[in-house]
């Protein structure tokens, strides 16, 4: 048997598509439609509150703060400054408020009237005290209470629609990020033996948690987000064109630059996240690795040598990180430059125009704020781009697993017809099989045998004569090269794997046991093993010793793998297993291969009553265990080359009478 042991690099990845990602990522959420249909709404109304705050500023000026007015009449009077065609900034008093008229009256030399109305300029307003400048402007004071008013409102009524699209996306997020990680669980669950003998273990943990993880960001902040600031885009140039269009025509002179920049960046971060993603995968499978073999690697005193290989990983994946971080160190800060070079162009250009009363101050001042919270969306939408990018490396990953179809293939049904049943397993023939892991390598070559229902055989050979090889084509593992193997006559494909799994067990050499109480381990989650069939199932396995000795009987939990318990114990465990299965062919690998010789005589009885009245397949290493076997079938290179009982093999004094030989 050949597999592809040992560390390798992740297939390098083409042109990135992320259109076409996003597509596959679309049909996920699907289900949350409406989530994000509402979270979209919202985002439009906060935008919209986002935009009214600078341009509120802006009317507080004009109107309140710093009001112009320039009336024509008065202008005409005075000849001076009619010439020069200079405008007067001045404050507009109403006289049928006594007050006011009492104030008038006491300056006539600062003010000019006309009718009820009376103008003083702004840069004669010095010259009133405090209480006679509240008197005069009371009603700008109420106008600036008022803005103050609403421009609060605002804030809180935004601050409110953010938190519940912060929560609507976080839920829909979640949502999503659940259904695909058991949506990619699933799929790595029913893929072939062949796959996992391919990719380390680290590397599919990787793919089910830090990358289904990467993709959280892009469900709860990306969607949304991008929505927010391409409207906030589109609202402020707007709005900007609408103040002043020459100014916002110059404020839009560094845009080019900007555009540039994000599409530099874009394709080095693309290729920097990506080596990030493949390093952390590489760092999951060499722990997974070392922990897996510590034992080995502490016996033949590996660890210096084992930690300069992982120390090469992590510096490979600080490079990498840096690599990241250095090419968002020189965007961010062009960004802000560009930023901050369109805000000088605004204030020499705008102020210009302020001095020469082409437009008003408050104008000004909103073009800052506005220009301000244009590079806003700008920046978040880089920083948007980073997270994509991110993300968008973790989908491939991702679809990497979930375009894999090596599967066992099931049988296809035809409408309104169902799968052959399976009540119980009458003979098991292989005919002419022939297979190999890889291409142009042979492992089993055309054998050919017949297991009758109750009856036991003994499969022997030396190591890679294709013993256990021929245990993965009965349990569907793999699929013959050539060839057939049936049960009650059909072709052992047309079943679904499934029923043919439920009829069959198997214990191994080394028995995995999952961490979690001794009864799950034994039931593996049938819940219709009652309380008296549970004590059949230990009586006939010989456990019945085991538990009691355990501080919590069935409930005592075990650890990963059964590492707490000895590996007789765990070989029991494993053959309450096959009991509680009920299955009508049992499968043994040399089940007593690594068990001391008072361990063995109690498995043994296990194993007798185990393989009692069902048919059974035995796995023979130690041809001890093979002399009691109804019939012998001997393997060398793939074929079977001899069979017959014990005695009569032994009487041949062929391969088999060899092997007994050096045995003993």
């Amino acid at each position: 048997m050949r597999t592809d042991f040992g560390y390798f690099e992740e297939k390098k990845l083409g042109k990135p598509y992320d259109v076409r990602l996003l597509k596959r990522l679309y049909p996920f959420t699907g289900p949350y439609k409406t989530c994000f249909a509402v979270s979209i709404l919202l985002v439009v109304f906060i935008t919209l509150l986002d935009l009214s705050l600078p341009y509120i500023t802006k009317i507080a000026i004009d109107r309140y703060i710093v009001p112009q007015i320039t009336p024509d009449k008065l202008e005409n009077r005075d000849s001076a400054k009619h010439k020069t065609g200079h405008k007067t900034r001045s404050l507009r008093a109403d006289m049928s408020d006594p007050e006011i008229e009492t104030v008038v009256n006491t300056y006539p030399d600062l003010f000019k009237t006309d009718g009820n109305s009376a103008y003083i300029p702004f840069d004669k307003l010095s010259r009133l005290n405090k209480k006679e400048l509240a008197v005069l402007r009371k009603e700008d004071l109420s106008g600036i209470t008022g803005i103050t008013s609403i421009f609060l409102a605002i804030i809180i009524i935004n601050f409110a629609l953010n938190f519940i699209q912060v929560m609507i996306m976080e839920y829909t997020g979640q949502k999503i990020m659940h259904d695909l990680r058991m949506r990619l669980f699933t799929h790595i669950q029913g893929l072939s033996i062949a796959f996992f003998n391919r990719n380390p273990v680290g590397r599919l943990v990787t793919r089910v948690t830090n990358d289904i993880q990467n993709m959280h960001e892009l469900f709860t902040s990306v969607i949304a987000f991008v929505f927010k600031d391409l409207f906030l885009l589109i609202g402020i140039a707007l709005v900007l064109l609408s103040i002043n269009l020459r100014l916002a025509l110059v404020s839009f002179a560094v845009l080019p630059f900007v555009v540039y920049a994000s599409i530099h960046f874009s394709v080095r971060a693309r290729n920097a996240f990506r080596d990030l993603r493949i390093k952390i995968a590489q760092i999951n499978t060499r722990l997974a690795e070392t922990i897996g073999g510590i034992k080995v690697i502490q016996l033949f005193l590996h660890e210096k040598k084992n930690y300069h290989n992982f120390a090469r990983l992590n510096h490979e994946n600080y490079l990498a990180g840096m690599q990241q971080v250095r090419i968002f160190a020189v965007f961010m800060p062009v960004v802000e430059l560009l930023g901050a070079v369109s805000l000088a162009v605004i204030i020499y250009y705008g102020g210009s125009e302020v001095i020469a009363q082409n437009i008003s101050l408050g104008a000004l001042v909103a073009f800052i704020a506005y220009m301000k919270m244009f590079f806003r969306p700008i920046r978040d939408i880089a920083e948007k781009y980073n997270i994509m990018q991110n993300a968008m490396a973790s989908a491939e990953r991702i679809f990497q697993i979930l375009d894999n179809r090596e599967s066992i293939p099931q049988p296809v049904v035809s409408p309104g017809s169902s799968p052959p049943s399976l009540d119980k397993i009458h003979e098991i023939s292989l005919e002419d099989v022939s297979f190999g892991y890889v291409t142009d390598e042979t492992v089993l070559k055309e054998v050919s045998l017949k297991l009758a229902a109750g009856e036991t055989i003994a499969i022997v050979g030396r190591t890679g004569s294709g013993k256990t090889t021929l245990i993965n084509l009965l349990t569907r593992f793999y699929d013959p090269a050539s060839g057939r193997i049936t049960i009650n006559g059909i072709d052992i494909k047309n079943y679904p794997t499934s029923v043919v799994r439920s009829k069959m067990a198997l214990v191994m050499q080394d028995p995995f046991l999952f961490s979690g109480t001794v009864r799950d381990n034994i039931s593996q989650g049938k819940t219709n093993i009652s309380k008296e069939m549970m004590s059949q199932v230990l009586e006939a396995s010989n456990c019945k010793t085991l538990i009691n000795r355990l501080p919590d009987g069935l409930d005592t939990i075990l650890s990963e793998s059964g590492a707490s318990i000895s590996s007789g114990e765990r070989q029991l465990i494993s053959i309450a297993r096959a009991f509680a299965g009920d299955p009508d062919l049992i499968i043994l690998d040399e089940a007593t291969s690594y068990i001391d010789s008072e361990t063995e005589q109690r498995i043994q009885k296990a194993l007798f009553n185990l393989i009692k009245n069902r048919t059974s397949i035995i796995i023979a290493h130690r041809l001890s265990t093979a002399r009691h076997a109804d019939r012998i079938i001997v393997l060398h290179k793939g074929k079977i080359i001899e069979t017959g009982s014990h005695d009569g093999l032994m009487q041949k004094k062929g391969f088999y009478f060899r092997l007994n030989q050096i045995q003993l």
